[in-house]
């Protein structure tokens, strides 16, 4: 029975899933399998060839691989590596080149010849390349073939650097990018312009040759492109979907990466569910939109010809379940986010008392606080609340060399006119200017240069806080130390960010954190800077009292929207608050008309801002609620 209903769950997937908590937990699972084949190979006396894949995704699986070396004794004498792909032209000793990759995370603490280590040569003439490619091959074959292979997926659907169009026999050969993929690396290059259009790959023929292929992905970022390659139609345009052909593939998923699969996503389309009362209101907003209906229009036939006959019929009927999940949503809906003095709040988002609040808005970057919630934050400022805002990092990875500039010929044209001594300014002035000249992509900026960038972000946060209605003594830059650390050590320790954010917590003792909890954030920076609220107000709630009445909202910004089955807390803006709101992002100067790290999305921040509020809006009014201009909208975060 057990295997009659894992059939029936996986029903909609086309290639074997296995779905782990997290990526911690997955990537041991990978490493301890690659080590099993080693160890096996070493016990028959013979060579372990490995297919190695680079990328954020294998970071961790390498990581395990070494502490399995150096604790365990894992040896890699016996293991010859082929490495998926490297760009071209690159040379080996670039920061953003695989070797430099794969010696960092893995060659460099084991125990490998360096002769059994093959990674495409970026350095080739283009005329030697094909050469090289025919003899990649060779020598994989010659050794017997991969005895596995691992693999990420790109957002194109890429396997290595196979890219939509892609054939199913191909073999390694030199390819252009997708511009996708481009954007998606821009980050390591210091803009799109400087990746590499090309780059050198095995062939999804060369992949398939493996006796094992395992396929990792992880995260919600993924979700989509994993969907489509599980689940869709074998298609070029989506080259991860030839791995469906395979009888010796694997998807190896953490919770994130899986949430689209059908089996997650809407499981009452794949198996029978326990209807709780969550599954309920997503399932219940879910065909509404499907079919375009207001909820209260939703009738038993609609359930039951889209596979919810189960919910009418323990649950319903149709009609007071439409009323209960509306009155839900419609309860969700508050024109007064730090609580309605003197009302009944037992169905509110907010606690009446106290009237006024003690509230604290965390800001990763210095204007996400505007972007992502601008119009609530007015709203707390208006409604007479003791508002703070803390800007977590200095920002100054993305100010521009030309703006640094402007600023500093500022700052030497104003210490000129008022006679102080202009001498040193100068001098930093022009060495910056020489700096700039020969600056490489991906350079890290000396630390005076830093602090002139910090300066800038700082000037316009500070100008939005007070366009706002913030007085300055409630304005905290702090600046977090791992900002700047993790530019030159991705080990870094976080206690003293934990710390600095506990005493800003005592300073004020809030009844209201608001934190960003979108961790699509391509950087990673908003979900460090969550966990470190997030474990300085755990500390606290265990000694202090106050922290226990603290109530944690999360809040999303430019990439993604909480899915409308997960809003605790919607706060509708009017036309004249969506103007209020962007007139506060335009304070952040830097960031306007082309930011330094724009991501995939060409639209200004402040233009995706009001996209996405007021898409939120049009969803509710599908839903059959009130239309609202606007909707800023947030998930209370649940303490154990």
């Amino acid at each position: 029975m057990a295997r009659l209903n894992l059939l029936e769950e996986t029903r909609f997937e086309k290639v074997p899933v296995t779905v782990y908590p997290n990526q911690d937990v997955a990537s041991i699972q990978v490493a301890n399998r690659i080590a099993s084949i080693i160890k096996e190979k070493q016990a028959n006396g013979e060579t372990a060839v490995l297919g190695l894949a680079t990328g954020a995704t294998p970071i961790k699986v390498y990581k395990e691989l070494v502490r399995l070396h150096k604790e365990e004794g894992l040896s890699f004498k016996n293991v010859v590596t082929f490495n998926l792909d490297e760009y071209y032209p690159m040379q080996p000793t670039a920061v953003q080149s695989y070797v430099t990759f794969m010696n960092k995370n893995l060659f460099d603490h084991v125990d490998i010849p360096r002769e059994n280590i093959n990674i495409p040569d970026g350095t080739l003439a283009e005329d030697q390349v094909q050469a090289f490619c025919e003899a990649y091959e060779q020598k994989i074959s010659n050794l017997g073939g991969l005895d596995i292979q691992i693999l990420g997926i790109g957002r194109t659907g890429h396997i290595g650097f196979n890219e939509p169009g892609s054939a199913p026999n191909s073999g390694t050969r030199l390819v252009t990018l997708d511009d996708l993929t481009r954007r998606d690396a821009s980050h390591d290059f210091g803009g799109k312009e400087n990746v590499p259009t090309k780059a050198i790959t095995m062939g999804v023929g060369t992949i398939f040759k493996a006796r094992e292929i395992i396929l990792m992905a992880w995260n919600e970022k993924k979700a989509e492109i994993v969907k489509k390659a599980v689940e869709g139609e074998i298609s070029s345009d989506i080259p991860a979907t030839f791995l469906q052909l395979s009888d010796h593939v694997e998807f190896i998923l953490d919770e994130g990466a899986a949430c689209l699969l059908t089996r997650f996503d809407t499981p009452w389309l794949a198996h029978d569910v326990e209807w709780t009362d969550s599954l309920i209101k997503k399932a219940v907003v879910w065909l509404s939109l499907k079919l375009n209906k207001a909820i209260l229009k939703l009738t038993d036939d609609d359930y039951n010809n889209n596979g919810m006959a189960s919910l009418s019929t323990t649950k319903g009927p149709a009609y007071n379940i439409n009323i209960k999940i509306f009155n839900e949503l419609q309860r969700t809906i508050t024109g007064w986010p730090g609580g309605k003095p003197g009302v009944d709040d037992s169905n509110r988002p907010e606690r009446a008392e106290p009237a006024r609040k003690n509230a604290i808005l965390f800001s990763p970057h210095p204007d996400d606080d505007v972007i992502s919630m601008g119009g609530t934050f007015i709203r707390l400022a208006d409604q007479g609340h003791n508002v703070h805002v803390a800007y977590q990092t200095s920002g100054n990875n993305a100010v521009w060399d030309d703006d640094a500039r402007r600023f500093l010929e500022f700052a030497t044209d104003i210490t000129k006119e008022l006679g102080d001594d202009a001498a040193k300014l100068e001098n930093l002035y022009n060495e910056s200017n020489a700096y700039f000249a020969k600056k490489q992509p991906k350079e890290i900026d000396p630390e005076i240069i830093r602090k002139v960038k910090a300066y800038i972000r700082k000037g316009e946060a500070i100008a939005g806080a007070r366009f706002v209605g913030l007085p300055d003594e409630n304005i905290h830059f702090q600046d977090l130390p791992f900002y700047d650390r993790q530019k030159f050590s991705k080990d870094v320790s976080f206690e003293d960010d934990i710390q600095q954010t506990m005493e800003l917590l005592r300073q004020v003792k809030p009844h209201q954190v608001f934190a960003a909890g979108d961790f699509h954030d391509p950087h990673g920076t908003h979900k460090v800077c969550f966990d470190i609220i997030l474990e300085a107000l755990t500390r606290l709630r265990a000694t202090e009292e106050w922290a226990k009445d603290c109530w944690l909202w999360l809040y999303r910004g430019a990439w993604y929207e909480f899915p409308m089955h997960e809003i605790e807390m919607a706060v509708p803006l009017s036309p004249q608050e969506v103007k209020r709101k962007r007139l506060a992002i335009f304070k952040h100067q830097s960031q306007k008309d082309l930011p330094v790290f724009p991501g995939d999305d060409p639209r200004e921040f402040w233009v995706r801002a009001e996209d996405r509020t007021t898409y939120t809006a049009g969803l509710y009014r599908k839903l059959g609620l009130a239309d609202y201009e606007a909707i800023e909208a947030f998930v209370k975060w649940k303490f154990d």
